[in-house]
Formats: structure tokens, C-alpha cells, sequence
């Protein structure tokens, strides 16, 4: 029995000692101490009230800004600064363009043959010159403007129905983000949009929220035992179902008739280059639903989360409050009377309030994981391939060393700046950067800036009664993105008349 304790002790003495140095040679990130089968996934799921990309900018002050967490089976590096995002984003972008199987991912679409999720190769290059070239280009956002105009306007008159009484503008800007997306990806509405869109909320939960089977994933069993497969095939079959009655309604009205520009929708689009067989590899049916369930999720989600956010930052601060509605009174009072977004470029405050709501509020606080699909380094650390790789795109925007006063809402800090969004500054990537850059940003920020517009143009907006814009409560909610917590009602009053159907 002595003997075997004696073997017992040698052996896991040698395996440390070898552990140690390789993981010395190899000089892997530092990182917490683990426990064993758990990893880190502790410091993750410790405190309820504090969310992933909080407790992950803390532990970064800690082991530094390329930091290694072993979450289950998963090794994970985390990305906390410019230099190391740079080099992440840009010079390792190829060898970390792909991206990690995720079950939820995996069951909604299709196997991750959308834009977003989809791994890196052939297919994701096909699909995402098809969203930058024909689905999300700057001719196509023009072309749908008067849907923007329209639904943006009907909510108007939704407030203007309201006046005076608090009113929920956050649950309101989420429905008339899905109008917008679905009228530009379908067309007209159908009841199978409605009930479509009802899938998808839930969907989006389920999506964004944390799966330990995901951490295990030679773990399948704990997809059953935790009710998760049983979720994701009922929603997966009723997404699914929906988008096959909306797309076969679609091929029996229209056929492949030609449409204007203006006629034209998403789902026109991507039917038009699968007949046309002029694509490197076949556009499935499946291809087609697993891009019209992305282009849902990721535009209506994110534009509306970011507007949200903004009205509340402007209703905590009224000093820019005052300054962003005055210019854009004083444009559209100029030009007839309404909003209209040919006159866009003029509302230069307006885009700084909205690049400060993507500094304080990045839609993906997380940006979506890459995977290293072979060996390299960052900032001199090991990082072995089939690593998953984080970049904290809301440490970035809230660290002191490249913002001062990073906690204060202070649109003029982009004035003289010549930080941008586009990916060329890593220390602000709220759309992230490289290869894997959201192809969506003109579509969102279209959506936003109506909206916005709009809002500040027609009506004066004030809190409830008796309460100070300090009272706000900024909580943030884990999702896919970062959401309040608590919805606040907001009282508006109609300053300009609206313009008549």
C-alpha cells in the first residue's frame, strides 16, 4: 500500500513538473488558478450580479490584457488592450478568422452556414461577399430608405398617440426595428412574419445565454439533461417551418420576375443569384434561411439595443441633450419641416452622440469568439491553435489609458479625433475589425439614425415625475447583447407637427 502511495506521489510530482515546463517553454498566457474538470468557469458564475465582460476587464487588471482562462474543455484566450486587439484583429486575422462550433449557433443555423457564425473557408468567403456586395451594400441600404422613412414615421405617431403619459420607448424601438428588417427582407407582412419574429425573440434568448454543454462539448448528454437539444429543435422546427412557407409564398407569387431596386428585398436578392447559378458554390435553400435568420438577429438586436441606450444617456445628461436637438431643429426646420435622411450628413453632433453610445455601449460587449486554426503568438504569448479568442471590445472603450474620463458620456471627445468604428482603431471596435467585421454597419446605423432623429425632431422628452436623471438605472442585462435591465418609461410632448400619411 506504501509502495503504490510512494508511485501515487511520484507520478503526479513528474506530470506537474513536466506541465510546468511546458507550459514555461511554450509561455502561455497568464491566467487565475483552476480547479480541476471546472477550470475558471467559477469566476464566471460566482457573482449573478456582475456580468462576463465586467468580471473579465477585472481579472484583466490583474494578469494582464492577454490573459488564458480554461472554461471547462475550452482554452480561452481574453484580449484587454490596443496592442494585444491589434495583432489579434489585424495581424493574426487570417489565422484567427474562424470561428468555433457553438450548439446553439450550430442548431439555428444550419450548421453555422450564416455570415457570422459560419467557420472560416470557401462558404463563409461566398456568403460574406454576397452580404458586402448584393444584401448590405450602400446601394442597397438607399434603396430601402423609404421603409425606414415609413415605419420610423408610424412610430411617431404611435408617441404622438401618447403624448404626455409615460410610455415604454424601449419595447416600442425593438418592434419597429423588426418592421423595418422584415419589411426590407420579405416585403409585405404575413402573418407567418409575425409569428416568425415571435420565434425569434426566444430564439435570441437562448442564443445569447450561457450553455454549459457548450463548455463541454465531448459532453453531449448534458445538451439532454439540461433540456437544451429539446429547446433548440423545437425552435430551430418553428423558424424553420415559418421561413419555408414565406419563401415558397415568395417563388409562387413572383417567380423570377424582375423587380426594381426599390421592389426589390432581401429575400428577392438571394433567390435571384440562386437561380442564376453564376455563384462558386451552391446557395442552398438552407444557406438562404440560415442568412435571413442572421440578418434578423444581429440588425435588429444591435441597432435597437444602441438606440436605446443613447436615449437614456441623453436624458441622464440634458446639456447634450439640448445641444444635439437644437442641430437637428435647426436642420430640418430649414429644409420643410420634417426628417428626412437626405439631410443626414448635416447632423454632425447627432453621429458623435451615437459613436459615444457604441464607446460606452458596444452591442457585443464580447465580441463573437474566434478559434485559432493554427499556432501564434500575441504580445509574445503562446497561443495554441484551436484556442478560442475574446476580444473585450467594452474594456477597450472604458479604459483610462486610451480615454480620459472613460465613465462620462462626452460626445466631444470624437470631435477633433479620428477614431473611427471601421476597424482601423483597436481600441474602439464596437463592430469589431478585419476579416470577421460586422458587414452590417451601414444597414444599423440607418436604422439608428432615423429613429434618433426623428425622436428629437418631432418631440421634447422628459422622466417620469419626481424623478432626476441620476435616478437612472444603467443595469445592464446578460444577453447576446448588452440591454438594460429595467425599461424605463419616458414622457414625450409633440413639438412638430407631424407629417400628415
Amino acid at each position: 500500500m506504501e509502495f503504490y502511495a510512494i508511485f501515487l506521489f511520484l507520478f503526479l510530482f513528474i506530470f506537474i513538473i513536466r506541465k510546468l515546463g511546458t507550459r514555461s517553454k511554450k509561455n502561455l498566457p497568464p491566467g487565475p488558478a483552476s480547479f480541476p474538470l471546472i477550470g475558471h468557469l467559477h469566476l464566471l458564475m460566482s457573482n449573478p450580479k456582475s456580468l462576463p465582460h465586467h468580471i473579465l476587464r477585472d481579472l484583466a487588471t490583474k494578469y494582464g490584457p492577454v490573459m488564458h482562462l480554461q472554461l471547462g474543455e475550452i482554452s480561452t484566450v481574453v484580449i484587454s488592450s490596443l496592442d494585444a486587439a491589434k495583432q489579434v484583429l489585424k495581424t493574426y486575422d487570417l489565422t484567427l478568422a474562424s470561428r468555433p462550433t457553438l450548439i446553439a449557433a450550430d442548431a439555428l443555423f444550419y450548421g453555422q452556414t450564416d455570415i457570422a457564425f459560419a467557420p472560416y473557408g470557401a462558404h463563409w468567403r461566398q456568403m460574406r461577399k454576397i452580404s458586402m456586395l448584393e444584401l448590405l451594400s450602400t446601394k442597397r441600404v438607399q434603396a430601402i430608405q423609404h421603409i425606414r422613412q415609413e415605419e420610423s414615421m408610424n412610430f411617431c405617431r404611435w408617441i404622438a398617440s401618447n403624448e404626455g403619459n409615460p410610455i415604454d420607448l424601449a419595447e416600442k424601438i425593438v418592434s419597429t426595428t423588426y418592421d423595418i428588417i422584415s419589411r426590407s427582407s420579405f416585403g409585405r407582412k404575413t402573418k407567418e412574419q409575425e409569428a416568425f419574429i415571435a420565434v425569434l425573440i426566444e430564439a435570441l434568448d437562448v442564443l445569447g445565454g450561457f450553455h454549459i454543454a457548450d463548455m463541454y462539448p465531448s459532453a453531449k448528454w448534458l445538451q439532454t439533461i439540461t433540456g437544451m437539444r429539446q429547446t433548440l429543435e423545437r425552435l430551430r422546427k418553428g423558424a424553420d417551418r415559418l421561413l419555408e412557407t414565406i419563401i415558397q409564398q415568395r417563388i409562387k407569387a413572383d417567380g423570377k420576375k424582375d423587380k426594381n431596386d426599390e421592389e426589390e428585398d432581401l429575400l428577392d436578392v438571394l433567390l435571384k443569384l440562386q437561380y442564376s447559378g453564376d455563384l462558386e458554390l451552391p446557395l442552398t435553400m438552407d444557406h438562404i434561411k440560415a442568412v435571413m435568420l442572421i440578418v434578423f438577429f444581429a440588425g435588429s438586436e444591435t441597432s435597437s439595443t444602441v438606440t436605446d441606450w443613447t436615449m437614456l444617456e441623453l436624458l441622464k445628461n440634458p446639456k447634450v441633450l439640448k445641444k444635439v436637438q437644437d442641430e437637428v431643429r435647426g436642420v430640418f426646420d430649414a429644409k420643410g419641416g420634417y426628417v428626412h435622411e437626405s439631410h443626414f450628413d448635416e447632423l454632425k453632433y447627432l453621429k458623435l452622440v451615437i459613436k459615444e453610445t457604441l464607446r460606452m455601449h458596444p452591442p457585443l460587449p464580447l465580441l463573437l469568439p474566434r478559434e485559432a486554426m493554427e499556432n501564434c503568438e500575441i504580445l509574445g504569448y503562446h497561443v495554441p491553435a484551436k484556442t478560442r479568442v475574446v476580444v473585450n471590445a467594452w474594456a477597450l472603450g472604458r479604459d483610462p489609458k486610451y480615454w480620459e474620463n472613460p465613465d462620462s458620456f462626452i460626445p466631444e471627445r470624437f470631435l477633433d479625433s479620428n477614431v473611427d468604428f471601421k476597424g482601423n482603431d483597436f481600441q474602439y471596435v464596437p463592430f469589431g475589425a478585419g476579416r470577421r467585421i460586422c458587414p452590417g454597419i451601414s444597414y444599423g446605423l440607418a436604422n439608428m439614425e432615423i429613429q434618433l432623429a426623428s425622436f428629437l425632431y418631432y418631440f421634447d422628452w422628459s422622466l417620469p415625475e419626481g424623478m432626476k436623471p441620476q435616478e437612472i438605472d444603467f443595469t445592464e442585462a446578460f444577453a447576446i447583447t448588452v440591454r438594460r435591465k429595467q425599461n424605463l418609461n419616458v414622457v414625450p410632448r409633440l413639438m412638430r407637427p407631424l407629417p400628415t400619411p
